[in-house]
């Protein structure tokens, strides 16, 4: 499938991206919508380029959990990746990807922590630092080659995340003095999508049978829900189950933020010094496991109520899927930029269960005290 014309530009090349856009792709293109292929670029210190390079973009994502009480554990052959460059020696070619007549949309996953911009950051770097100038400066390029308009889908857990990414290239583009077409072209032309992206996403452990063969495999969740806002100008070139595309994404954020990420933050600060490992271990521990759902249901959801649908059976759903029996959701890999994913996921709770009920939360200013 690696022949189909390269539709996507992808900054990221970690397990989430791959085992949730990416296979969402590979499954259309299977089933026959011929959505296109995937350019992944590459910033971080990693392999992962080279290892999907030399996979020819192959690899397998085990399917692990539990779908009305019944146990699924499949795995799925995804080759939606055609390529994957490493941005700080093939700049080059990322700008001539991202030039590419056939490019639809541009996504990303960088983490809470990926829209800090890196001092001095500029027009001429090769490249940037930081992502947000990374991105303007490929769609700078594109704009000068006379490329069209894209559709931009960043896959960070921010509130209006693709408002909030353009908001920051906007204000670059005017302190670097670019030309007034192209700022238009760039606000106007293309298209922000803001969305909201639902998976848990894990390594493989060490004694799955496909470890020793592929590099890079990943499990995941059968659970997967990717929330597109209606925006018009949009291009939306990719048909799947697990997409939603409605009027406004932001209760759908709050809800998957506040709760699922929540917690996972908050199992990092309470679990961890305790010698937890992974998410299952600390719901199933007998003190943690009371701690977490007293913290769920007296003072998370009590905070979300009438501004989401459902917050209490969302909060029974996500620890059902804390308990899949078959991944092992490790806390050290929640824990990256773990102050950061805190300001995003932890305070906004504390402060709004205070405005509402006029006391601060006990066990969040317990938790927190180290942040607030």
């Amino acid at each position: 499938m690696n022949d189909l014309p390269e539709t996507i530009l992808q900054f990221g090349a970690g397990n989430f991206l791959r085992s949730f856009a990416d296979t969402f792709v590979d499954e259309a293109n299977r089933a026959g919508q011929n959505v296109g292929s995937v350019v992944v670029v590459q910033s971080t210190e990693s392999r992962r380029a080279e290892l999907i390079n030399a996979q020819k973009g192959r690899y397998h994502v085990a399917v692990r959990g539990l779908v009305d009480g019944q146990p699924v554990d499949e795995v799925q052959v995804v080759e939606s990746i055609g390529r994957a460059l490493v941005a700080n020696t093939q700049w080059e070619q990322v700008l001539e990807a991202g030039c590419g007549a056939d490019l639809k949309w541009i996504i990303s996953n960088t983490t809470e922590k990926g829209y800090l911009l890196a001092e001095n950051d500029g027009p001429d770097d090769a490249p940037p630092r930081a992502f947000p100038p990374k991105l303007l400066t490929v769609l700078l390029h594109r704009f000068r080659s006379g490329g069209s308009p894209v559709t931009i889908i960043p896959c960070e857990l921010f509130d209006r995340n693709a408002d909030m990414l353009c908001e920051i290239l906007h204000k670059l583009a005017k302190e670097w003095k670019l030309e007034a077409a192209f700022v238009t072209w760039l606000v106007e032309g293309c298209a922000w999508v803001n969305n909201l992206v639902d998976r848990i996403v894990t390594t493989a452990p060490d004694d799955h049978r496909l470890r020793s063969k592929d590099a890079l495999l990943t499990v995941a969740e059968p659970f997967c829900l990717w929330v597109l806002e209606k925006k018009p100008g949009a291009t939306y070139i990719l048909d799947h189950p697990a997409i939603r595309i409605e009027e406004d994404v932001r209760s759908y954020y709050l809800r998957k933020v506040r709760i699922l990420n929540g917690l996972h933050s908050a199992l990092v600060e309470k679990a961890v010094p305790q010698g937890i490992e992974t998410v299952r271990e600390a719901v199933e521990h007998p003190e943690i496991g009371t701690w977490l759902e007293q913290l769920l249901y007296e003072e998370i959801v009590p905070t979300l109520q009438d501004q989401v649908d459902a917050p209490a059976e969302f909060a029974q759903q996500t620890l059902e899927r804390f308990k899949n029996p078959f991944i092992e959701h490790r806390l050290e890999a929640i824990a990256l930029h773990h102050e950061s994913k805190v300001k995003v996921r932890l305070i906004p709770t504390y402060v709004e269960f205070s405005a509402k009920f006029g006391r601060p939360p006990s066990l969040l200013s317990d938790l927190l005290k180290e942040f607030i």
